[in-house]
């Protein structure tokens, strides 16, 4: 496993009025990793991307690719691209200009590689931005993106605006990516579910802390979920599970560092998906100072 750390984040918080948008988190990312930032709104997400980004001063040490993103930022972006939710590009270029523009100001700008990706979709070269849907204008961004040869992409709600098939493509892609070049990614999105194949990583987010952070692999380990058998139910709840709910009609049951061979004795077992163990850890955190 490569261990060359490319964000270093120590005490990293950021203050609005009297509210935390981050609360002294630390988060460490290595290069190759694709790191999910999973959270609702107002979690802080977006606002650590943001910082990473050299955008946002905040207190406490970040450094990224060894660079202050503040001080260096005209460095760290030769190094590092992103893509927000809001997709903003000039409505009077032609798609084929805007190419041109990229191949000509962006020295990691890959031209072939940005024709291909847009191959797989509607977009003509010889459309005019404005007369693009805002769902082919989001397509446009992200293939612009995807082409640039980057140490880090930045993914902050990136497919909002597509329909499912392109966001599927659009992942598949960005698992090509990352096992062709080696990059290091983060994501933040509320579409867990989309993303949950193509994480090594998750870091739960709630009003600017930290709840959780782990490998997938470990989360993996680490949890598991029951759905007992009719007789074992009782069994299963003397377990002490650390979150239990009902799906349609069947009683799951969530536990933390249990003996799998014991759990399978009563019913069936499967690691949680990330959406419904986000959702477990939010509701176990409850008025316990992490919520």
């Amino acid at each position: 496993m490569n261990t060359e750390v490319v964000i270093k984040a120590n005490n990293i918080s950021k203050k609005y009025d009297e509210s935390y948008a981050l609360d002294s988190i630390d988060i460490e990312v290595s290069k190759g990793q694709i790191m999910g930032l999973i959270g609702p709104n107002g979690a802080g997400k977006s606002t650590f991307l943001q910082s990473v980004l050299g955008l946002l001063k905040t207190e406490g040490n970040l450094e990224v690719l060894g660079l202050d993103p503040r001080k260096d930022r005209h460095k760290l972006l030769k190094e590092v691209c992103s893509i927000t939710d809001v997709a903003v590009l000039p409505k009077w270029m032609t798609v084929q200009q805007l190419l041109s523009y990229m191949d000509g100001v962006h020295p990691g700008f890959d031209l072939d590689k940005c024709i291909s990706i847009l191959s797989r979709t509607n977009i003509k070269l010889h459309s005019k931005i404005k007369v693009l849907s805002r769902g082919m204008v989001v397509q446009l961004h992200l293939s612009l993106v995807m082409a640039i040869d980057a140490k880090i992409l930045i993914l902050d709600e990136p497919t909002l605006g597509l329909d499912l098939v392109y966001r599927k493509d659009f992942y598949s892609q960005l698992i090509e990516d990352y096992y062709e070049g080696n990059k290091t990614i983060l994501i933040s999105t509320h579409q867990v579910e989309e993303i949950e194949g193509v994480l090594s990583d998750a870091v739960f987010m709630n009003q600017g802390r930290i709840v959780m952070q782990d490998s997938i692999e470990s989360i993996n380990k680490k949890y598991l979920e029951l759905r007992p058998d009719q007789n074992s139910i009782n069994a299963a709840k003397s377990l002490n599970p650390m979150h239990h709910r009902t799906e349609l009609g069947r009683e799951v049951m969530l536990f933390e560092d249990m003996d799998k061979d014991k759990l399978m004795e009563l019913g069936d077992v499967r690691p949680p998906v990330i959406a419904d163990l986000f959702m477990a850890i939010m509701e176990t955190t409850k008025g316990g100072g992490q919520s």
